[in-house]
């Protein structure tokens, strides 16, 4: 299989990743990409800046990448990267790319890799607004309407 981690201070560059993964046995590549919105809880977002020990946290993207490996055993590839530093406004701050050779699958492991990043990269966020600036882990935040 085919694996690139990643923590970096340089934009993400999702060409790069799914070059990274393709496989001629992959008919399906899923991705995600998640990146700086302007607002935060009614509040206008100026960028934000995100700090992370590189080593731990490529070494957890590893075993994210490891527990998709073992519960899609069709995956061919998996590409995880993150941005550290100064995100700004539109900016990508976190990727996951799956290859597989059915859609199904792939887009199941993007989904569990997204998930599972968000609940345990060691990774920190800054918000910086107008007003001031806020830090708080890189978790996942219940999303409006989730579920239905």
């Amino acid at each position: 299989m085919k694996t690139h981690y990643q923590i970096t201070e340089h934009p993400i560059d999702p060409e790069r990743l799914r070059n990274a993964v393709v496989d001629p046995a992959a008919g399906a590549l899923a991705s995600f990409l998640g990146m700086t919105r302007n607002s935060f809880q009614g509040r206008a977002v100026d960028h934000l800046e995100y700090e992370a020990y590189a080593p731990m946290a490529e070494r957890e993207m590893r075993r994210i990448g490891t527990e998709i490996a073992e519960r899609w055993p069709s995956v061919t590839g998996i590409a995880i990267a993150h941005r550290v530093g100064r995100v700004e406004i539109g900016e990508t701050s976190v990727a996951v790319v799956v290859s597989a050779p059915h859609r199904r699958d792939a887009l199941a492991a993007c989904a569990h890799g997204i998930e599972r990043l968000k609940a345990g990269l060691p990774v920190w966020k800054k918000e910086v607004f107008a007003d001031g600036s806020e830090w708080r882990e890189n978790a996942a935040a219940e999303e409006p309407n989730e579920g239905r």
